[in-house]
């Protein structure tokens, strides 16, 4: 970010919420960047950029859509790089139907399930041609099916005059915002977009930043030094997280889980990638192997299949909030929590605590009594009578937890950087490390099945789970970043750390426990300890700490060279190919085969990285681009298209299909959403809230609510209004509000202020409400107050199952909530003055339908929907009354 011409930043307020990585920001500002900020408030951010840009909360994909066209209408595409590099060439199927030609859907929608089927996305081709990555190209661009054309029609109506109507934001500050980001693009000049959970947690999220990664291609971004795309992680180990995941849906490396269906290991690993496929997913089936061998060890074997068979398999989504919904229906016994405080910090937080309240036992491990471990005393159900502590019958253990500080491991941050950090003090009491917690509950329950003769025990028994351990019984962390790592267990290297994925093999001699971090301990070194300062290396400093994968700091860096392997500028080159060594080189680890010239024209019939041409720069799609258009992997659509959120007053000015057709939702009478623009019973929800992170507390509290010094510096809830609405409804500045949406109601003390902007949106001015949501009810911590998340409905995004949490609908009015039974009698009737369903006739409803296609071939399911989610169909939105009934 450092070495950017200009940075967006959309979807986050990084001076707030990610204050060390925002020192870059003001670097590259130091060295002359641009700085802009799209946000609907002002904040810390805004204040350190050159512009503040008001926005809609939920219409990022219309304006970023708006820079598309005018990058495509004023020929403004780095038309080299676009050629060389993307799919823009490829032409797609005859079958293919754009929103343009049906109001809004593609081709394959399938109104019954809500689903698409993508077969008509597909590129044209001859068969074999495709799974080699050889579709039918038009290098002229002028082919009307060519995903250039599709992109120009898809983007024509998002013009400057639909931005305004849209986002609220006048044509100037869109022109603005347009100059800026094709001035600072091109040979000489790179754009940086970053974003966080303002782009993720939304319906849509995913496509918002698809959206940028479109515009970042056609601007030649990607790949290059001070261009790409950030995904601003808000958590120490967030993308370390994901990499060696507690995700449900993938394993280790971004390897899928597999799904019911795929019966044997061949057809598992096929599905991720084929043998005859170009680029580096056509090897999924070594990494899989080599992480089931550090699994499973000697019990892993070609005969039964590398023990695959003792992976689960997928039936569906098992995320968070379908777990919640079984939990309502006595469908889960137990619950572990790592670090997680869902009785506040999810969304829907009432129905988190009832469904707590049907489990049998839960551990939670934590630092300090956290609302989740106590809801069965003080939640805001107990204070209001509609449950008792003796009706509760979930039996709670509470287990202390090991800090930051009292532990050794690795971090692995925003840039995929891994950086490990030493034990500084022993942790007090009983607290244990999660990894010791771990390898010891594993050590008591292998025992207690040791005498098991029960087929299903025998993946839990053949487990390899022999780290070492000190005097005090905590596992060496270190000897866990090796096994990560992977070593050869046979031949002349046997014993020896691998160095780089490359070196894995397919025939049961290597061990890797996530490909993508084999080399964080070449060598037998901790390559993650690594500090060397800056100043005594090169700006790509590869010797501070270690970046996944083989240590390269920008992905896809191929592309900051030409076709001929020339940097596209002195000033922006970073690696290039070197005729004299032949082989790639510059200031990073080249992302390419090394020594691959530039005119190449690899090899198709050997499939991986040999049939990779000189020019496939983006070496992990099938086809070696980038794409532009996504047939596979995104199941709303191959292209990011505008609907209005799940609550929406406004009515989609692009097309008549309103909201996102695959959206995800759960029928319950306690997660009812405001109807919005399809019925006048939106207006009772005439309000739009976003909630957010402030920098003092940390997410749901567990980290700053339990500590005096932090509680004083943001002692209570507040909730930012602008002015304007303050002088509408009458509310007082640092009095109380109350503010009330169709799940909950709460109550926080008023905040004036300018920084909220009310936005003109057709003939009506949208007021948006902030409410950072870091508070809980509860008598442990130092400071409580109401719980944002209580009002946030269980909408979710069908791609990757996030919560809807930055633009819904609600009612806000001078004082403080009631308590007790009139808290829910005001609930109750605001939605009864919205014609949502009575409370009684509602039914919990926690099934779960078919999978969909999701990323790698993997799968998204789609959820059970409710009303308006069933019976929505492209010629309209339904009546309130066929909501109800349905």
């Amino acid at each position: 970010m450092a070495n950017a011409d200009c940075i967006v930043i959309e979807g986050s307020n990084m001076a707030e919420a990610h204050p060390v990585g925002f020192q870059w920001v003001m670097e590259a500002k130091k060295r002359g960047a641009k700085v802009i900020h799209v946000d609907p408030r002002f904040t810390r951010t805004s204040a350190n950029a050159d512009k503040h840009i008001p926005i809609r909360s939920g219409t990022d994909i219309v304006l970023l859509g708006g820079v598309i066209r005018y990058v495509l209408e004023n020929d403004l595409w780095f038309e080299e790089y676009v050629k060389t590099f993307t799919n823009a060439s490829t032409i797609i199927r005859e079958d293919f139907e754009d929103t343009e030609d049906l109001d809004g859907l593609f081709s394959g929608y399938d109104p019954e399930t809500g689903t698409y089927d993508n077969q008509s996305w597909a590129y044209q081709g001859e068969k074999d041609m495709l799974q080699r990555g050889l579709p039918d190209r038009d290098e002229t661009l002028q082919h009307p099916r060519t995903v250039f054309q599709i992109l120009k029609r898809h983007y024509a109506r998002y013009t400057p005059e639909m931005v305004q109507a849209a986002c609220g934001i006048s044509q100037e500050d869109f022109e603005y915002l347009a100059k800026a980001v094709t001035e600072n693009s091109g040979r000489e000049r790179t754009t940086c977009f970053a974003y966080a959970l303002g782009w993720t947690q939304h319906q849509g999220g995913p496509q918002m930043i698809r959206t940028s990664a479109v515009l970042q291609l056609l601007l030649g971004n990607m790949g290059r030094p001070g261009g790409g795309i950030m995904a601003l992680r808000g958590h120490a180990t967030i993308q370390g997280s994901t990499d060696i995941p507690t995700l449900y849906h993938i394993l280790p490396g971004y390897l899928p889980m597999p799904k019911v269906g795929q019966d044997s290991f061949a057809e598992y690993a096929r599905a991720i990638g084929k043998k005859e496929q170009k680029g580096f997913w056509a090897n999924a089936d070594i990494y899989a192997i080599n992480l089931l061998k550090a699994w499973w060890g000697d019990n892993a074997t070609a005969e039964n299949e590398w023990a695959y068979h003792y992976l689960p398999k997928l039936t569906g989504a098992h995320g968070t909030y379908q777990t919640l919904m079984r939990m309502l229906e006595d469908g889960v016994d137990g619950y572990f929590l790592f670090g997680q405080n869902p009785a506040v910090g999810s969304a829907n937080g009432r129905m988190q605590r009832q469904g707590l309240a049907h489990l049998k036992w839960m551990v939670v491990r934590d630092f300090y009594m956290i609302e989740t471990a106590t809801f069965w005393k003080d939640s805001a159900e107990i204070e209001s009578g509609e449950t008792r502590p003796e009706d509760i019958g979930t039996e709670v253990f509470f287990m202390p937890a090991a800090n930051h500080t009292e532990k050794s491991g690795s971090f692995t941050q925003t840039q995929r950087m891994v950086q490990w950090r030493d034990k500084a003090v022993d942790a007090p009491g009983d607290a244990i490390s999660e990894l010791e917690f771990a390898y010891e509950l594993g050590k008591r329950v292998r025992e207690k099945l040791k005498n098991s003769t029960d087929e299903r025990d025998r993946p839990i028994l053949e487990l390899t789970w022999d780290y070492p351990v000190d005097e005090n019984g905590e596992p060496d962390a270190e000897a866990v970043l090796a096994e990560i790592n992977g070593r050869h267990i046979a031949g002349e290297k046997a014993g020896e750390p691998l160095k780089s994925f490359g070196e894995m093999k397919d025939d049961g001699t290597t061990i890797g426990g996530c490909w993508i971090y084999t080399g964080v301990y070449a060598d037998g070194i901790n390559q993650a300890r690594r500090r060397k300062p800056g100043k005594e290396q090169p700006q790509a400093a590869l010797e501070w700490g270690w970046a996944w994968p083989a240590n390269r700091r920008i992905l896809y860096n191929r592309a900051s060279a030409d076709a001929q392997g020339k940097p596209w500028s002195e000033r922006k080159k970073h690696v290039w190919w070197d005729e004299e060594q032949g082989k790639w080189t510059g200031l990073d680890v080249p992302d390419f085969p090394p020594t691959k010239r530039p005119d190449d024209p690899g090899d198709p019939s050997k499939g991986g990285a040999a049939a990779l041409a000189g020019t496939d720069a983006f070496i992990m799609q099938s086809d070696g681009r980038a794409w532009l258009f996504a047939g596979t992997g995104m199941v709303d659509g191959p292209l990011p298209t505008h609907y209005e959120g799940p609550e929406s007053n406004v009515e989609n000015p692009l097309y008549s299909q309103q909201s996102n057709p695959t959206r995800v939702t759960f029928t319950s009478k306690d997660n009812l959403s405001s109807p919005g623009a399809s019925s006048e019973g939106g207006d009772v929800y005439p309000y739009v809230f976003t909630t957010y992170r402030i920098t003092e507390p940390h997410t749901a509290g567990g980290m700053s609510r339990f500590l005096p010094y932090l509680a004083e510096l943001q002692p209570e809830l507040y909730c930012e209004v602008s002015p304007e609405l303050a002088e509408e409804l009458g509310l007082e500045p640092y009095g109380w509000a109350t503010i009330i949406s169709a799940r909950s109601a709460i109550e926080a003390k008023v905040l004036v202020t300018e920084r909220m902007t009310p936005l003109q949106i057709g003939d009506r001015t949208v007021h948006q409400i902030g409410l950072p949501y870091h508070w809980a009810r509860g008598k442990e911590a130092v400071v409580s107050g109401d719980g944002v998340n209580d009002l946030i409905a269980m909408n979710l995004d069908a791609n990757v199952q996030i919560q809807n949490s930055k633009n819904s609908a609600c009612a806000i009015r001078p004082g403080r909530r009631p308590h007790g039974a009139e808290l829910r009698a005001l609930v109750d009737e605001y939605r009864d003055r919205a014609g949502l369903v009575p409370a009684e006739e509602a039914e919990v409803d926690g099934a779960m339908g078919a999978p969909g296609e999701g990323p790698v071939d993997g799968f998204s399911p789609h959820e059970v929907r409710g009303p308006e989610e069933a019976t929505a169909v492209p010629d309209g939105t339904p009546s309130m009354k066929e909501m109800n009934n349905r």
